[in-house]
């Protein structure tokens, strides 16, 4: 086979390869990867978009002009062989990454961010009103040592990978070929499905990787290997050594995945979860009501799944899909729980956290009443600090914490708003969502979650049903009810004081609410009609006031 030219050796070429200006994102760009084998020696043959093409071309002129070594590593590498698409590219250099990633980011036109001085990692990311390749990100770190040294250094196998970048070839049709450095025997782990660590050290190296290895494993459906098992059971406890914004970082991207409840309880195994979330460690084996199926631990851990069988996400296999039926679901649900809180969580991410901690408390609350009857009194309200304090050690935002601590303090509630079996009032509902806020819908969705996660394969259709009417009656309701925007007060603090020459206090805020709420149950609708009802909610309390008594 005729040997392929490098990239950069046909400058004039290259430049002359079509563009598609509308390419979204690097995501998109990666049509096809075909792994062959040629002399024994590995090849990955790939086609490109133009856009990306031409920016690997850019890169490879930029470093075989300036005589720089230049290695593709990491995850891209082994996406590519696997046939993923990836919106990041990791280059390791030979040299002063900051001093090259500057030069680079005035060629590219792109901004130069300084990720870790001390040890030379710059990031380059396009300039809005200049990027015409879409969306990408290039990570550049200097060698540590040689190629061999440097890819020894990282955490596994399949990441252990590099591509030479000065000698991309380029075939027919803008495909890519390139030689992959294999030195850990990567590929034959991808085939295999494998995570393996590289070398006994790596976690004591950096303590963030064994949670990255459960996660990576997680994402591609790989299984951990027995020897990187016992390394991670040997080294887990230290993570509580590392940064907890990291932490934070793995866990919510493991909790972005589907199956999550298989790899929390695969987690607690390898002693990494109450390594992380200590206060997990008193919930198993604690027994629960005959109502349950599960401990408080595997119930929490199913009802995270529970959680994305509820929001269309994953499967329940304790029961048929049809219970799906009547649950509420449409374009604006589905918007909301995919909406960012945060640029690494969502709303179903926090809820599916949410899961997990919700029964946080259960273990101190437990009791055994007069009767023999398991009773755990006041735990969602004991759970929720207990939440809280887990978040904002992992350094959460506010908005996160606050969002999983609501969830948590109020996951019955949607179970307790009626007696008897009666749907809740429009008066119900509005107390509803005004107390719960952004978490109200998450936590009706939870809760019914919560229900399957106790009954698994014992669901009763008659009591489901019902949870399942509650729900749809105050989401229907809210739907209905004005909102605030759109239904001005009809009476102000003012107009109370002045026309019932009250003065400001607890129980003028009081009486200003009653209003708000009967407004919103649409029991009032005109100015006349809210000083009627204040008056007669004025003649209540003198009522209920004790008489002074006579002489």
């Amino acid at each position: 086979m005729e040997p392929t030219p490098p990239l950069h050796s046909k400058c004039s070429d290259r430049r002359q390869l079509p563009r598609q200006d509308a390419c979204p994102s690097l995501l998109n760009t990666a049509l096809s990867f075909i792994l062959i084998s040629m002399a024994a020696t590995p090849v990955i043959r790939l086609t490109l978009s133009p856009a990306v093409s031409s920016l690997l071309a850019d890169l490879q002129d930029l470093c075989v002009q300036r005589h720089i070594a230049a290695f593709v590593v990491g995850g891209l590498v082994r996406d590519l062989v696997m046939g993923r698409g990836k919106a990041d590219i990791d280059i390791a250099v030979a040299g002063d990454a900051l001093a090259i990633g500057k030069e680079i980011a005035g060629c590219l036109n792109s901004n130069c961010i300084v990720l870790d001085s001390e040890n030379n990692v710059v990031r380059l990311l396009p300039k809005k009103e200049g990027a015409s390749s879409g969306d990408w990100q290039i990570d550049l770190a200097a060698l540590q040592g040689n190629l061999p040294e440097d890819l020894g250094r990282r955490d596994f196998t399949i990441d252990a990978m590099a591509v030479d970048l000065c000698r991309l070839g380029r075939t027919r049709r803008n495909a890519l070929e390139a030689t992959v450095i294999d030195p850990f025997n990567g590929l034959g782990d991808i085939q295999k499905k494998l995570i393996r660590a590289v070398n006994p050290s790596v976690f004591r190296q950096d303590a963030i990787r064994p949670l990255r290895g459960v996660r990576l494993g997680a994402e591609l459906g790989f299984a951990i290997e027995p020897q990187t098992e016992a390394l991670i059971q040997r080294d887990g406890d230290l993570i509580k050594n590392v940064a907890s914004e990291r932490v934070r970082e793995e866990l919510l991207r493991l909790f972005a995945l589907p199956g999550t409840d298989e790899t929390v309880v695969y987690m607690d195994k390898l002693g990494l979860l109450t390594a992380i979330i200590p206060e997990l460690a008193a919930t198993r084996d604690v027994e629960q009501p005959k109502e349950h199926i599960w401990n408080v631990f595997h119930h929490s851990a199913r009802s995270i799944s529970a959680t994305d069988f509820i929001l269309r996400k994953g499967n329940w296999e304790y029961a048929p899909a049809s219970v799906l039926e009547s649950v509420p679901w449409d374009e604006t649900l589905e918007k909301y729980f995919e909406e960012r809180i945060s640029p690494l969580s969502s709303r179903r991410i926090l809820t599916k956290l949410a899961a997990l901690l919700h029964d946080i408390a259960k273990p101190q609350t437990r009791i055994v009443n007069e009767y023999g009857r398991i009773r755990f009194y006041g735990h969602p309200q004991e759970g929720a600090p207990v939440a809280a304090t887990i978040l904002e050690r992992l350094r959460c935002s506010t908005r996160e914490i606050k969002f999983v601590e609501t969830v948590v303090r109020y996951h019955l509630r949607p179970v307790q708003m009626t007696e008897e079996r009666e749907l809740p009032t429009k008066r119900a509902v509005y107390r509803y969502f005004r107390d719960m806020g952004e978490a109200a819908i998450a936590t009706l969705y939870f809760s019914l979650a919560d229900h399957l996660a106790t009954r698994g394969p014992n669901l009763e259709k008659e009591n489901w049903d019902w949870h399942v009417s509650v729900v749809a009656r105050l989401i229907a309701e809210h739907e209905k009810a004005p909102q605030p925007t759109a239904s001005p007060r009809l009476l102000d603090g003012h107009d109370l004081q002045r026309e019932f020459k009250l003065l400001p206090g607890h129980r003028l805020g009081e009486l200003l609410e009653e209003l708000r709420e009967a407004q919103a149950a649409g029991e009032i609708t005109t100015r006349q009609e809210a000083l009627d009802y204040v008056k007669k909610l004025l003649k209540e309390d003198e009522k209920a006031s004790p008489q002074p008594d006579s002489d």
